[in-house]
């Protein structure tokens, strides 16, 4: 049996280094799983963890804000295995407070959430094999957003049919921060719900090429909720709400559910799922429970 080939960006803390630690047991010899960060001694101190642990991933230096970085990961990865079976966008960052200017925000957010995610699936889906999954790790605040834009702009998210199309609309917001009237445009005050909402936008598009790529069999690429999960992200969260966080292992459950969606599954391509279920809110109305 050929071994899985397993990429999980932003792996060395939290959310990705639980999704590692999963991935590592359920493949155990059978699988080859690549644990990155952006720091090497980060990176080898979350090895270290999982090494006592019994576990034996790989680590790689990966920074998904720098393009040198991610194409000598996709070179190494080419040259070492040929090609890759899971794909997990994990990396993400989150301004804590409103210390740092909205527009710092959302030109610093949108380069690490969006981006980011936008050129690693762009970089790596060549090299996917049949049977591959990606999943981008987004959030439940994609529909919050959507739900605290415009009528106009909600239309245009529904809409927009290219990866062009999501990329214009990033950079619109981005710009409009830059003016400081980006609420008065019909935008939300909030540079990380923007940025999911775009990965669930462009999961959307990306999912339907894959879809129709026969070059690909069986190939899937969906986004998830990992849930309200105690973080770095979440550190400073002081709402009643925040009392409701879940462990990092709980966060893990959805992208590891994508990763490991059996061969042949066909009601899955281009979603975002929550608690393993589908939220479709481009054509339902689900408006999730603000935090």
């Amino acid at each position: 049996m050929a071994q899985k080939v397993v990429l999980v960006t932003g792996s060395n803390t939290g959310i990705g280094l639980s999704i590692v630690r999963s991935l590592c047991k359920h493949f155990g010899e059978n699988g080859i799983v690549y644990l990155t960060a952006r720091n090497e001694g980060r990176g080898r101190e979350a090895m270290d963890t999982l090494e006592k642990e019994g576990l034996h991933p790989r680590f790689h230096l990966l920074d998904v804000g720098k393009m040198a970085s991610m194409e000598a990961m996709r070179d190494f990865i080419k040259a070492e295995h040929g090609g890759l079976d899971i794909l997990i966008n994990n990396a993400g960052i989150a301004y804590k407070g409103n210390d740092t200017p909205m527009s710092e925000q959302a030109r610093g957010t949108i380069d690490i959430n969006f981006y980011g995610v936008l050129h690693m699936t762009n970089l790596f889906l060549p090299l996917i094999r049949n049977g591959g999954r990606i999943v981008q790790v987004a959030s439940m605040v994609a529909p919050m957003s959507y739900y605290r834009c415009s009528e106009d702009l909600q239309k245009k998210f529904k809409e927009v049919s290219t990866e062009q199309g999501v990329i214009d609309l990033m950079e619109e917001f981005v710009k409009a921060t830059g003016t400081g009237n980006h609420v008065d445009q019909g935008w939300p005050d909030w540079a990380y719900g923007v940025s999911k909402l775009g990965v669930v936008a462009l999961t959307r598009i990306q999912g339907q090429a894959v879809a129709k790529d026969t070059t690909k069999e069986d190939v899937l690429l969906n986004c998830c909720c990992p849930g309200y999960v105690v973080s770095n992200m979440t550190a400073h969260h002081k709402s009643a709400m925040a009392a409701n966080r879940i462990p990092t292992e709980e966060g893990a459950v959805n992208p590891v559910y994508l990763a490991l969606l059996p061969p042949g599954t066909i009601d899955l391509q281009g979603v975002l799922i929550s608690k393993k279920t589908v939220k479709d809110f481009w054509n339902n109305d689900i408006r999730p429970i603000s935090f």
